[in-house]
């Protein structure tokens, strides 16, 4: 890299590269500076004196606040994250919950920061147990759908669990559309994860709540995912179930998702191969949703499948003569020396 700074900026150039530099640095300590000056005020604002009886939660939750904001602009995580458990702590001595869970979820975003995904989630469930005591659901909803989203690639079923109560949230408060959406988002973990009876569960419960909301094309969709799992759990009757109680769904019978499932089920159960793929390669499945995508992509039938035979091509002689049979043959040669 410093090679290819000689070789392509100017001096003047390179000056002001380094002159940013410093400044960047100068300013992160600068940033260090103002939030080291805010914890000596709040820490002050919480001494007791003959005076001063009851420390000053609320001051000093406000400088441990912008102590925290400090620290977080010049990159120091853990320096901002202990401050922002310091306001939390205030704010708890000063009965005011929202203000301290909010504290609390901004430590564990400092975690997240420092790549400590265990405790930032840990800290964010608090977090949000604390909004619900304070009333205020719909806040403790959204930070287990960001803890979900902070533990997703690292640990799956912790992430489907935290939607799974995201989801419930949600539809206690009668959000359906959010409600929905978290289950979603398990549904798919947990077919990723080939946990696929619980899969099956959980698009249960979509496509429920889609029915209640009359979204009823994506409960044509919800079907569609349910019958692939199903099919990969090898219960073909829980598949051809689906689809008759989906029936009961406004539009289903005529539309192009229950016709290709037909089709499909009629393939699997008579262990056509090539019908299963031609129609779980058509658009309707290929342009799901990738984990469902997949399911149709890698199905098979049970017991390998069907194979179309190809067309048996006669090879003559060069006189165009047919080749005769291999039993036919075994009698010509038997008589090949004579009688005798």
């Amino acid at each position: 890299r410093r090679l290819a700074s000689a070789l392509f900026l100017t001096p003047l150039t390179q000056q002001l590269v380094g002159r940013l530099r410093f400044l960047s640095g100068d300013m992160a300590a600068q940033k260090i500076n103002e939030g080291l000056e805010h914890i000596a005020k709040a820490e002050k604002y919480l001494k007791t004196g003959f005076l001063k009886w009851k420390p000053d939660y609320d001051s000093a939750a406000t400088e441990y606040s912008k102590a925290a904001v400090a620290f977080k602009n010049a990159k120091q995580f853990d320096q901002a994250k202990e401050a922002y458990l310091k306001e939390a702590i205030s704010h708890e001595n000063n009965k005011a919950l929202f203000h301290a869970a909010k504290a609390y979820e901004q430590a564990g975003m400092m975690l997240k920061e420092m790549q400590k995904h265990y405790e930032a989630v840990e800290l964010i469930e608090k977090a949000s147990m604390m909004y619900l005591e304070n009333g205020t659901p719909d806040t403790a909803a959204l930070a287990l759908d960001r803890a979900g989203k902070v533990i997703e690639n690292i640990n799956p079923s912790k992430a489907i669990q935290l939607y799974q109560q995201t989801g419930a949230v949600f539809e206690n408060e009668e959000r359906l559309r959010q409600s929905v959406e978290m289950y979603g988002k398990a549904s798919r973990l947990l077919v990723r994860g080939r946990r696929l009876d619980e899969a099956a569960a959980s698009l249960q419960k979509e496509k429920s709540i889609y029915k209640d909301i009359e979204n009823y094309p994506t409960c044509y969709k919800k079907t569609i995912a349910q019958v692939l799992v199903h099919l990969h759990r090898n219960d073909y009757v829980a598949a051809e179930k689906c689809v008759r109680e989906s029936y009961s769904i406004p539009g289903f019978r005529e539309s192009e998702d229950c016709a290709a499932l037909e089709q499909l089920l009629e393939g699997y159960d008579q262990q056509d191969q090539d019908q299963v793929s031609d129609v779980c390669n058509s658009p309707l499945f290929k342009y799901m949703d990738n984990d469902y995508a997949k399911l149709g992509l890698s199905l098979s039938v049970l017991g390998g499948g069907k194979k179309k035979k190809s067309p048996v091509v006669s090879q003559g002689t060069s006189e165009g003569a047919p080749v005769t049979s291999s039993r036919e043959n075994e009698e010509d040669d038997e008589y090949a020396g004579g009688l005798c």
